[in-house]
């Protein structure tokens, strides 16, 4: 079995005090194999907010897969924001814009889906894609093969929110080609687990799994969260751990099994 906590929109420059020591303590009781984290460390770009992302993310588990989201490019310095937009990000963060580990169980790749002209949309390229699957197709059937980017490939069941990552479909036609199982994603700051059949056509239905924003200010349409996956062979349990005063606290359970064409949801979220 290997447990992943999934973190996502962070948003050093706008936490809360009390949530980012609740986080901290709640991810170390899950007692990850790996922590993942989908984007939006900073919430302007800025090196005193890097600096505070990179102390946290040392106080974690590792290894880590972590990958920038649209506000860890600079916004209001134009030129830094055109020549070198993710350079703060690559020296106090991680050097790999597509980090990669992989071990007998489970093989986790992240994708950057931030573009520097975008103020909040995202895209993901062939070139990303083909590196994504070139990485996966050497290994053997039974391992889980996950996806990281920040700009998710689903919206929430409720809400207003309506972006999904630019180029999706290409990028779904070709994960389900070479069996991506799941894809984690944040920036919406809405939770969510469910499978990719309901939404793109292909060979292989993915999980598609969004965090919510574990410690910011800026919360949405609900209170901060984050996820830990349960991956088990055939079996992958979601649970979300929501933030009330006090600590954090498992919300929801769902659990999906793999069959020969992919995902499929066992039990509803409870």
């Amino acid at each position: 079995m290997r447990r992943i906590a999934h973190l996502s929109d962070l948003h050093f420059g706008r936490t809360d005090p009390a949530v980012l020591e609740d986080l901290k303590r709640a991810v170390m009781a899950t007692r990850p194999d790996m922590v993942v984290v989908s984007g939006d460390l900073t919430q302007r770009a800025r090196t005193a907010e890097f600096r505070q992302a990179r102390d946290f993310l040392a106080a974690l588990p590792k290894p880590q897969i972590v990958v920038p989201g649209n506000h860890d490019v600079p916004l209001y310095n134009v030129f830094k924001r055109g020549l070198t937009p993710l350079s703060r990000f690559t020296r106090y963060i991680g050097k790999q814009l597509s980090p990669f580990y992989a071990d007998g169980e489970v093989a986790v790749l992240g994708i950057n889906t931030a573009r520097a002209f975008s103020l909040k949309s995202g895209r993901i390229n062939r070139s990303q894609v083909k590196k994504a699957c070139a990485n996966f197709g050497p290994l053997p059937a039974s391992v889980i093969r996950v996806v990281v980017t920040h700009h998710p490939f689903a919206v929430p069941e409720s809400g207003t929110h309506r972006t999904i990552v630019g180029r999706a479909k290409m990028a779904m036609e070709a994960f389900g080609d070479c069996k991506v199982d799941i894809v984690l994603s944040g920036h919406l700051h809405v939770s969510q687990a469910i499978t990719s059949e309901t939404l793109y056509a292909g060979p292989h239905a993915a999980l598609l799994v969004q965090a919510g924003t574990a410690s910011s200010t800026r919360r949405r349409d609900e209170t901060n969260a984050f996820n830990l996956l349960r991956l088990d062979g055939l079996r992958v349990d979601v649970e979300r751990h929501d933030w009330e005063d006090g600590g954090f606290i498992v919300a929801c359970r769902q659990r999906f099994q793999r069959r020969p064409t992919g995902w499929v949801q066992q039990t509803k979220a409870a």
